[in-house]
């Protein structure tokens, strides 16, 4: 990228910040990433923001994620030693991990970890053998049987969202959906268990058909590609039995807190230096609009973040806490990186997960 179109872009994004004119997402239609090298992943993202609380797997999981920075800088002897220390903490500590899981998924918890034994000896040799494509799809693997695991160890549903929300629909859980665009169908995960009433209003208008045959309104090249705009007047979903526009909260949730914060930016909490369970750290991140004027009139507009290294810096994020995160696309990003304008959605269903979505509290 040549300097001048690197600072156009740059200028632009601080507009934004600063909200002088151009606004990110205007449905009727940021704070800060962790510091030092942020997870970009969709699917470590997504493992990390599971409910649960299994110290062993964890670090496993963690030191796998952390040879990329080995890797990087072509490190083989410490990337073996990690691969190798990991193995050895699976090998002592798979008992416990086992007992970890409730009663009714240990048959099914075994045979996992007996193949993420199978797989970590795998990954040791492709390592041992300094083959970067190998040891990154053996890498993929092995952290794929690792969330299996994390899944199963989420039990009932973390936390009580607030009575005042109790006519709205909630995902319970996560779900997967894919979307068929005019350029081709990505595979997107709603995570419920951080945005239970975001995700739970995507979840909901993709089971009526509502983004089905819906156009791209706002295609941002490097920022947003938004849509979700019905056809006609309105501006967001309208209840058939009440007969006025459903409004979502702005939800957000924060490492550390029992449940999200609603109708609340890190601006007004005063945690510019937060991060969320969510963030928007990643190409594909998929966040919910609201006007400048509110925060809790998000109704069916959703946009997916375009993540640019050079615009989304460690501990400079422009839409963190200013915008809740509802979950990520999992494939499908060349297509993803293809629309414009001119795009649009052509069908949305779930394909796993429907049953964790409840009508109402």
């Amino acid at each position: 990228m040549d300097l001048k179109r690197w600072l156009h872009r740059w200028a632009v994004a601080l507009l934004m910040l600063i909200g002088l004119g151009f606004s990110p997402l205007a449905a009727p239609a940021g704070a800060a990433l962790p510091p030092g090298n942020a997870v970009k992943d969709p699917a470590a993202i997504l493992r990390n923001a599971l409910p649960i609380q299994q110290k062993d797997l964890e670090e496993i999981q963690h030191r796998l994620e952390s040879t990329s920075d080995d890797l990087r800088a072509k490190r083989w002897s410490a990337l073996v030693n990690t691969v190798r220390r990991s193995q050895t903490l699976l090998s002592s500590r798979s008992e416990a991990i086992l007992a970890s899981l409730p009663a009714e998924q240990q048959n099914q918890g075994s045979a996992l970890l007996e193949d993420l034994s199978a797989q970590m000896q795998v990954l040791a040799e492709s390592s041992e053998s300094s083959d970067r494509d190998r040891f990154l799809a053996d890498r993929r693997t092995a952290l794929s049987t690792i969330g299996e695991l994390e899944a199963l160890m989420v039990g009932e549903f973390p936390f009580t969202i607030p009575s005042e929300f109790d006519n709205l629909p909630r995902l319970l859980g996560r779900a997967t959906v894919e979307i068929e665009t005019s350029q081709g169908t990505l595979i997107a995960i709603a995570d419920g268990y951080n945005a239970p009433l975001t995700a739970g209003a995507f979840i909901d208008l993709v089971q009526k058909g509502f983004y089905d045959g819906l156009p791209f309104t706002r295609a941002e090249d490097f920022y947003v590609l938004q849509t979700g705009d019905p056809k006609g007047p309105e501006s967001g979903y309208i209840d058939p039995k009440t007969k006025v526009e459903r409004k979502v909260p702005l939800e957000i949730m924060v490492p550390g807190e029992p449940l999200p914060f609603y109708n609340e930016t890190f601006e007004d909490l005063g945690r510019f230096e937060a991060t969320p369970v969510l963030p928007f750290a990643t190409l594909g991140t998929m966040g919910w609009a609201h006007s400048d004027e509110a925060l809790d009139d998000g109704s069916s507009q959703f946009f997916f973040f375009l993540y640019e290294a050079e615009l989304t810096p460690a501990g400079l994020n422009l839409v963190d806490g200013r915008y809740g995160a509802f979950g990520y696309v999992v494939d499908g990003f060349d297509v993803l990186e293809e629309l414009g304008i001119n795009d649009g959605i052509v069908r949305a269903r779930v394909i796993e997960g429907a049953d964790n979505l409840k009508p109402h509290a």
